[in-house]
């Protein structure tokens, strides 16, 4: 088994069919998920929000030069890890939430938005983000990421509260 390849793939998320992106954010989502639904403390949600942001976002880097040579392509599908650097960046923003949100089922519906909020910006990938891919190797394929992932973080704020104001 190339390890290399395996870890840049999510733990083999990314070699999953149809849209690899989406399954590659679904991990950083199910722990926020399980972490709110389930009241653990913010800071303690809050801090494996940064580790994943961290590993996944180092190993980005270092490993996906190896995973663009075995495969041949510049951003290759399977590559998934930066998904998981990127998609946690909308939770960690979970100090400018209202206290109304968390609850078992507010914390679940955060974590849908925030998924979805992460996910369309991945896709569009508005501008920064389709320049920021031109980055060489490995920072190419996590810039982008981390800047849908700063979109959404707003975005899922804004909704947040818009929605409990309203």
């Amino acid at each position: 088994m190339d390890t290399k390849r395996f870890l840049t793939a999510s733990l083999g998320l990314g070699w999953l069919p149809l849209a690899p992106g989406s399954w590659g954010s679904l991990g950083p989502t199910a722990v926020f998920a399980a972490m709110g639904y389930f009241a653990l403390p913010e800071p303690a949600t809050l801090a494996a929000m940064g580790v994943l942001f961290v590993v996944a976002s180092v190993g980005t880097v270092l490993l996906s030069p190896h995973t663009i040579a075995v495969t041949g392509q510049n951003d290759p599908d399977e590559v998934v890890l930066d998904e998981v650097a990127g998609q946690p960046l909308c939770f960690m923003t979970m100090p400018l939430w209202p206290a109304a949100v968390f609850t078992p089922m507010g914390m679940l519906a955060v974590a849908g938005a925030g998924f979805f909020f992460f996910r369309l910006f991945d896709t569009l990938k508005p501008w920064p983000c389709n320049k920021l891919e031109e980055l060489p190797k490995g920072w190419g394929i996590l810039a982008d990421d981390l800047v849908a992932g700063i979109y959404a973080a707003i975005v899922l704020v804004v909704a947040i509260r818009w929605y409990v104001v309203s």
